[in-house]
């Protein structure tokens, strides 16, 4: 892109900065809520009560690390759009050692998994849910592998409040309508039917089979698995063993011990294809992280199994342009914010994949400064860019693209995906595209005064889950985001053992190498476009914690491929919020080619921690849009 514009789209977007001007983020929003200040922790999660669990372990002496995992534990047990077969991916900044770790907690195909076999089944993508949609349980031994490497207290004490809900809880509205409103696919499994459906009634199929809100709702069967948890460490301290290696006998158990054969058993007489070597053979894995630096400060992602680099790419791009010269909302900034977003989530979908499997991901060529020069020429001034491919990042680290004839034949929506339609892909057509562009997650922060700082993005196992036998343990749906063509995505192709790229996406941000704010977000493939604007909120248009975590101004694309059910793109749709955008912003921006369409605000959940500097103090966000909570002290 050059620097000088247009002369027609000077006007335009002369005229559309003078109103920008007029409006400021900061003017134009309060926080919905007030500001977390915390001195000795902050713990801040997806539900009241999980945030209640976080604020008990760090009164137990557990610190941030430990709460996190309380909070994972509860948020697992009530169902907060996860369960504990799903997967955990996490980044942990280290005090001691000044690091930022990465936690690989995502399971794998299982043996079998193979294109063949779902094209066999009549299937374009693995299937939305159910036992062939499951990848191996991975949120059971993240928990139990960071509270060992980094936790203060025992299994025992992290695990005794989702104990306790798990012998029963008021539960939620929310969750339980998810509940009923499932119901047709939960009463496909006995196991699953009892558990979500303990009012069903064969005789009278009108009456509500899920718990209602503020009901008791117990789970005796995970109760029961996570008891387990707590014996195998408790004999294992018995024995002699130290904290740590106690922990990990806990793990032995539910990957290879009689939890393991409960799982493996129940799936397979379901339909499934778990083998006890898939559990057992799986591990976490504690990786280094990938990170950029825009204008001073180090951001921290997963690496390219998440879509975290995304925003990486992203904010690469954008740090040629002077955003604050173009006004928050405007035109010009709604435009170049979406255009970035498109470019970087084009080699998403093209280039991401497992790190552990080949062919290598380029992640040099993708995070390199030079390589997002050249893609921030390709942003047009005054229009909507549709005719654009994934990068070629290869020569920025100085090899060839070994896919450059896939690449120059990928589509975004390519024809056989047209042909086929949304049925086509989806099992039974489970998810609407809107409800498969937000699938999933909840987040996790915990910060505490030893420094110790947490960001999680849990997942898998959400409503309606199969629940393997009498484990009470919901599996994963991730296997959807594999793809069974590498003219779609070479570097994702399902196989046994690989992990599917997936949209989870914690995030870290340090400045002169010190923590300056952990945020994450709910959301499936919206995730990584609201911490880019929660994260330019704070830092390019001065916005508090809260202001920002609220994200009333956030646009949101859905020019990408969906990562679930049909991974469908919707080219040119645009959703801005109509108090926070000018009727002659979105009127401009229709001219330009985009289908906008006016909300009252995007869905962005964020949760966030922000570290004063000045005060030493930590203060705390969670966003009114949905039940997000947090405690501090």
């Amino acid at each position: 892109m050059t620097d000088r514009p247009h002369p027609l789209i000077h006007i335009l977007l002369s005229a559309s900065l003078l109103l920008a001007m007029a409006f400021s983020p900061v003017a134009a929003q309060d926080g919905s809520k007030p500001i977390l200040h915390g001195k000795h922790w902050v713990a801040v999660t997806g539900k009241p009560l999980a945030a209640t669990a976080g604020a008990m372990t760090f009164q137990k002496g557990g610190n941030a690390i430990d709460a996190a995992a309380t909070m994972l534990a509860v948020t697992a047990t009530m169902w907060d759009v996860l369960g504990w077969g799903g997967e955990t991916q996490a980044l942990i900044y280290n005090p001691n050692t000044g690091e930022v770790i990465g936690i690989n907690a995502l399971g794998v195909a299982p043996t079998g998994a193979t294109p063949e076999f779902f094209r066999d089944q009549g299937m374009v993508y693995p299937p939305e849910f159910g036992p062939l949609a499951a990848t191996t349980p991975g949120t059971p031994g993240g928990l139990m592998v960071m509270v060992a490497e980094f936790g203060n207290l025992s299994l025992a004490e992290v695990l005794a409040p989702a104990i306790q809900m798990a012998e029963g809880y008021p539960i939620e509205a929310q969750t339980a309508n998810a509940m009923e409103g499932r119901r047709d696919i939960l009463e496909q499994w006995p196991s699953s039917t009892r558990v979500f459906l303990p009012h069903l009634d064969p005789d009278d199929p009108e009456k509500r089979a899920a718990p209602r809100a503020g009901e008791i709702f117990r789970q005796p069967d995970l109760a029961e698995t996570l008891k387990k948890l707590v014996e195998a460490e408790r004999e294992a301290l018995e024995s002699g063993m130290s904290r740590k290696d106690a922990i990990l006998a806990a793990y032995d158990r539910f990957y290879t011990g009689d939890i393991a054969e409960e799982i493996v058993s129940a799936t397979r007489e379901a339909g499934g294809l778990f083998t006890m070597d898939d559990l057992a053979n799986w591990d976490v894995k504690l990786e280094e992280p990938v990170t950029t630096n825009y204008r001073g400060i180090d951001v921290y992602k997963l690496d390219a199994w998440t879509q975290g680099p995304v925003m990486l790419q992203a904010l690469n791009i954008l740090e040629g342009f002077d955003l604050k010269a173009m006004g928050f909302n405007s035109t010009r900034y709604i435009h170049t914010l979406y255009q970035a977003m498109n470019l970087a989530f084009a080699d998403r979908d093209f280039y991401y994949g497992d790190i552990y499997m080949p062919p290598e991901i380029p992640i040099e060529g993708l995070l390199s400064k030079e390589y997002a020069a050249e893609r921030r020429k390709l942003i047009p001034e005054d229009h909507n860019l549709l005719d654009y491919l994934p990068g070629d990042p290869y020569p920025f680290q100085g090899e060839e693209n070994p896919f450059e004839e896939l690449r120059q034949n990928w589509q975004l929506n390519p024809p056989d995906a047209e042909a086929e339609g949304v049925d086509g892909f989806q099992q039974a057509g489970v998810m609407t595209p809107d409800e498969a562009f937000l699938a999933g997650t909840t987040s996790i922060q915990a910060a505490d005064a030893d420094g110790w700082v947490i960001s999680v993005t849990p997942s898998g196992g959400w409503i309606p889950a199969f629940i393997a036998g009498d484990s009470g343990v919901g599996l994963s749906q991730r296997m959807q985001s594999f793809v069974l063509d590498e003219s779609l995505n070479p570097y994702n192709v399902v196989e046994p053992g690989r992990q599917p790229r997936v949209t989870l996406t914690p995030s870290l941000a340090l400045q002169d190498g010190r923590p300056l704010m952990a945020f994450s977000v709910q959301g499936g493939d919206s995730q990584d476009q609201n911490l880019l604007q929660f994260f330019l909120g704070m830092v390019e248009w001065g916005m508090n914690v809260q202001q920002a975590a609220d994200g009333r101004g956030h646009i949101q694309s859905h020019q990408m491929q969906s990562s679930f059910g049909a991974h469908q793109a919707e080219p040119g749709r645009l959703q801005v919020s109509e108090k926070m955008t000018t009727p002659y912003t979105r009127e401009q921006l229709e001219k330009m080619g985009y289908d906008v369409e006016v909300v009252d605000r995007v869905y962005n959940p964020t949760t966030a921690i922000w570290f004063d500097f000045e005060t030493g103090t930590m203060q705390g966000a969670a966003s009114d849009f949905a039940e997000d909570y947090g405690i501090a002290w």
